[in-house]
């Protein structure tokens, strides 16, 4: 009874079976159409009846273990084998076989093979790559397959294209890859001996040359005194020849390589020809050719002697570069140079000839010392400190008066600036109403010299700097005299900010000079101030603080703006009986014409004698109102008045 053809109920092979194709004759490789041929396999793609399908993947075939592609997963990793062939060399005497080491890769992405044999000094052999690499067949008669990871291992022998190879040793990757696919390793093999490479060690051995190479790394030297040259000053005395004299040489040494070289000096006018080098860079020999014991640095000293192909050079001198390498390196000190020549005579001064009147003293001068004259050089630096920038102007402005007996020119008004950046001077009239006299430039800007030197003389003139203006001081501008009354704010804090350039503003020079007076002068100024505060408040008022003397041109201001009941003639001779100096005793002026104490012709009420007094050639008021003496005692004598310190300085 025949069963029902279902599931289970038959033992037909082809139950259960999806694929029923007919495969292909052709197959797509690398691109290109190939014919399959024997390989092709039957309905639904299974093996026919002893057909066996050979896998393209060696370690991981198709449908198995990675998703990966192998040259993707298996990129630049390379099994690297150690191995060996014999070479059978024909017609020699010496050898008969030949053992050549080789080293084969296999590249596990691929599956390709390449074979490399290090190459061995002066062998004349062709040698290094054997075998390129590319996939290898077996041999026959499976020469239709190809050596995969499966073929390879340790003491075994390989045929690679008729050559035999003996495979001795892998390195530890290989080991590792190996052995995790699951194949067994064999012991290493050991390389038979070469007779023919054994007998040429021994005669390179038994050789003894007449001048040996000793290889020594000479890199460290060279990277650390790259660039560093030692350099001596030499003397070759060759006087004992005939026409023969002192020569004088630069010796070179140069530290990265240990070489020598040596220049002649030449001196002008001596008749030898100039040569490139007295001896070219290379290794100086202590006695001749033969010899092999060379100049190191360790060598050269300073009064030492070094023999140059026969010529002994005695090394008189050195450079700063020397000197501190041989201190640093040997422990050195001495350096003390070797005479071997007269000292040059000294050269007779050249004196300059006096100033002959025509430009500047400068232009003069540089048209004496060459044949083309140059313009002289400013101080470019100094320009560039002191010219004005902004609202620092560099500049000091000074009101004067000029010294004179004629009373018109008494009473002019003038103002002096010192322009710091060349040390030039420029004096402007102020205008005045009714003066009868215009002002305005009075000497334009240029340096000026001082007074009572003579002008035809080889010495350079001495001109006017900052340092000789100061609020009193008297100069002489080309022969006008002037006294220099007051300064602006601007130039009072220059003096003060720069007190080391102008010494009569340094505030501790003053308190220097002060505290020098004796206690006896210190008890009576102590007691001055006393009385001028009766209150006893630490105060007192400025006028009472100033020196009692105004300037004639004041006094002459106050007389003009409250009319006295005088002549003009009558008010001179007046000012002159109180006159003191180039200025006029105001305290004993006023109490002259106190018409209580000297009778007069009466006057108005409203003619009260007013005035103030200006410490500003700007025609203001003082701003300085009060004085805190206690402040001033303390910190000039540390003497402390009767009253309680106030806490400022001044009043305003």
């Amino acid at each position: 009874m025949a069963l029902p053809f279902l599931p289970g109920s038959s033992d037909s092979a082809q139950l259960g079976k999806e694929r029923f194709h007919k495969s292909q004759i052709l197959s797509i490789s690398n691109g290109f159409a190939m014919l399959v041929g024997l390989e092709k396999p039957g309905i639904g793609g299974e093996p026919l009846v002893g057909q066996k399908i050979t896998s393209k993947y060696s370690v991981y075939p198709k449908g198995e273990g990675r998703d990966r592609p192998s040259w993707v997963a298996f990129d630049k990793q390379v099994l690297c084998f150690e191995a060996y062939f014999r070479e059978t060399v024909p017609n020699a005497k010496v050898e008969t076989y030949r053992i050549r080491k080789c080293k084969i890769y296999f590249f596990l992405e691929d599956d390709t093979i390449q074979v490399v044999e290090p190459k061995s000094k002066n062998s004349g052999l062709p040698q290094g790559t054997l075998i390129h690499r590319h996939r290898i067949p077996l041999p026959p008669p499976n020469n239709d397959q190809f050596y995969n990871v499966f073929h390879f291992n340790i003491n075994q022998d390989m045929v690679l294209y008729s050559r035999t190879f003996t495979v001795t040793n892998c390195d530890c990757f290989t080991k590792n890859f190996l052995i995790k696919l699951g194949v067994y390793l064999n012991e290493p093999a050991m390389v038979p001996d070469d007779p023919y490479s054994i007998r040429r060690q021994q005669i390179e051995e038994s050789m003894n040359p007449f001048r040996p190479y000793e290889r020594r790394n000479t890199l460290k030297q060279f990277l650390d005194f790259d660039g560093k040259v030692l350099r001596f000053h030499c003397l070759w005395d060759d006087t004992k020849n005939i026409f023969g004299d002192q020569r004088e040489l630069i010796l070179h040494y140069y530290l990265a390589d240990d070489t020598i070289e040596v220049f002649e000096v030449i001196p002008p006018n001596s008749g030898r020809e100039h040569v490139s080098k007295f001896l070219s860079r290379s290794k100086l020999p202590k006695t001749g050719a033969a010899c092999e014991d060379y100049y190191r640095d360790s060598d050269l000293t300073v009064g030492g002697e070094v023999n140059i192909w026969g010529r002994k050079v005695i090394i008189t001198d050195c450079d700063e570069f020397t000197k501190k390498y041989y201190s640093s390196k040997y422990g050195i000190e001495d350096f003390t140079p070797v005479q071997y020549k007269v000292p040059p005579a000294p050269k007779p001064p050249q004196p300059v000839p006096p100033y002959n009147g025509f430009g500047s003293e400068e232009d003069s001068l540089s048209s004496c010392q060459s044949l083309l004259p140059k313009r002289p050089q400013k101080d470019l630096r100094k320009f560039m400190e002191k010219d004005r920038y902004g609202l620092n102007s560099n500049m000091l402005n000074f009101h004067a008066k000029m010294m004179t007996t004629d009373p018109v020119d008494r009473e002019r008004a003038f103002s002096i600036s010192f322009y710091l950046s060349d040390d030039s001077m420029r004096v402007f009239e102020r205008p005045q109403k009714n003066s009868g006299l215009l002002g305005g430039k009075f000497l334009k800007r240029q340096r000026i010299r001082k007074p009572g030197q003579e002008l035809f003389k080889s010495e350079p003139f001495e001109y006017f700097t900052a340092q000789d203006l100061y609020v009193g001081a008297i100069v002489c501008l080309n022969g006008v005299n002037f006294q220099l009354l007051d300064a602006d704010n601007y130039t009072l804090n220059y003096m003060e900010q720069h007190a080391e350039e102008f010494p009569r503003a340094n505030t501790a020079n003053i308190f220097s000079k002060l505290r020098s007076i004796p206690e006896g002068k210190q008890s009576e100024i102590r007691k001055f101030l006393s009385l001028s505060d009766p209150s006893n408040t630490g105060f007192i008022p400025y006028e009472s603080f100033r020196v009692g003397c105004l300037p004639t041109k004041e006094v002459r201001t106050i007389c003009k703006a409250f009319p006295l009941p005088l002549p003009d003639s009558l008010q001179e001779g007046l000012l002159n009986r109180f006159a003191d100096g180039d200025g006029i005793d105001y305290h004993a002026f006023v109490a002259g014409i106190n018409w209580l104490e000297h009778p007069a012709p009466p006057v108005m009420p409203d003619d009260i004698l007013k005035f103030q007094v200006s410490t500003r050639f700007d025609d203001g008021c003082s701003a300085l109102k009060n004085i805190n003496y206690s402040n001033l005692l303390k910190d000039i004598f540390n003497l402390s008045p009767n009253a309680g310190d106030p806490e400022t300085a001044a009043s305003m």
